[in-house]
């Protein structure tokens, strides 16, 4: 899914009192046809929370029958794409020649590397039904050095991902370790993604990071004496042990790292190179990049801008 502008909806004043906040932001909603995505990642001021560089909460959605998710061929460069579903399923097809239906649970890896193109669609029998929606799309920038890696794409199902329960809250460690328990999914960084659910009044303590951002998927938590709202990302101080306090039945995702550096971003193309993205958008509009088998008919144009 292509970049959009946000605005950053409130800016965090420490000096008020917000403790381990740095910076609130709200996401802009951008309706695709009755499916809503909220883009955190980037904005105008946060480009990366660690290794991270894009973040989208996708729905929930509910589709009626011969509607759904239908995105045609696209390309990436230079970048990891996470993929997670907390309701419906999604058919992944690419260009190496993968084909995977994620499920609720399940969490996709796709490693771009040198560049690859994939699509997102669903199967005929769930198009044809009453279906909906719900997940998390994430990029994730590689090292310099890994960034014309051979392109790659890892399925992770369910019960391979970690779970823990710690003082009645159920945590996932989708990538990275903590609370004692390390992800088998494949990072290229020091890399942190983990889920949890609290009913009200519930508290976890945070696993540290060089940098975090807490985004609440649903419901509303105190971060020490600030209520993250739901569809909320708080930016949080490095370096300090911070709880949070469920004031409602919550969901949250925490995602972190090590900064990467510099990332320059155009349409589906990232890169710590400029002249790297100027190639690849030759290269798409040439037609140069592979088909992706059983896919091929389809692919989205890159975009032009009319002044």
């Amino acid at each position: 899914m292509s970049n959009s502008n946000l605005a950053v909806e409130e800016y965090c004043d420490l000096m008020a009192g917000c403790g381990a906040i740095r910076q609130l932001i709200q996401p802009k909603d951008k309706d695709l046809g009755g499916f809503c995505v909220r883009r955190t990642l980037p904005n105008q001021v946060i480009k990366s929370v660690g290794p991270w560089i894009f973040f989208d909460h996708m729905g929930p959605a509910t589709f009626s029958p011969g509607e759904g998710i239908d995105v045609r061929p696209h390309p990436h460069i230079n970048i990891a794409t996470v993929t997670y579903l907390f309701d419906g399923e999604i058919l992944h097809r690419d260009s190496i020649g993968s084909n995977q239906v994620i499920r609720p649970g399940d969490l996709n890896l796709m490693v771009t590397g040198s560049g690859i193109v994939h699509s997102e669609r669903e199967l005929p029998e769930v198009r044809n039904s009453h279906h909906s929606v719900h997940g998390l799309q994430l990029w994730m920038a590689l090292p310099e050095k890994d960034e014309e890696t051979e392109p790659a794409f890892y399925h992770y199902s369910a019960d391979e991902l970690p779970k823990v329960n710690i003082e009645e809250v159920d945590i996932r460690v989708m990538m990275g370790e903590a609370y004692g328990v390390t992800s088998p999914v494949k990072t290229f960084s020091p890399t942190l993604y983990i889920e949890a659910k609290l009913n009200k009044g519930k508290m976890l303590v945070l696993p540290n990071a060089a940098q975090r951002g807490l985004y609440v998927v649903k419901g509303d938590v105190w971060l020490r004496d600030t209520l993250v709202q739901q569809h909320t990302m708080a930016i949080i101080d490095e370096a300090k042990d911070v709880t949070i306090r469920a004031e409602q039945d919550a969901q949250i995702a925490l995602v972190g790292g090590d900064a990467l550096g510099h990332r320059y971003v155009d349409w589906n193309f990232v890169s710590s190179r400029e002249e790297r993205i100027e190639l690849a958008k030759r290269q798409w509009s040439e037609r140069k990049f592979p088909d992706i088998p059983g896919d091929s008919e389809e692919y989205i144009p890159y975009p032009t801008f009319n002044g």
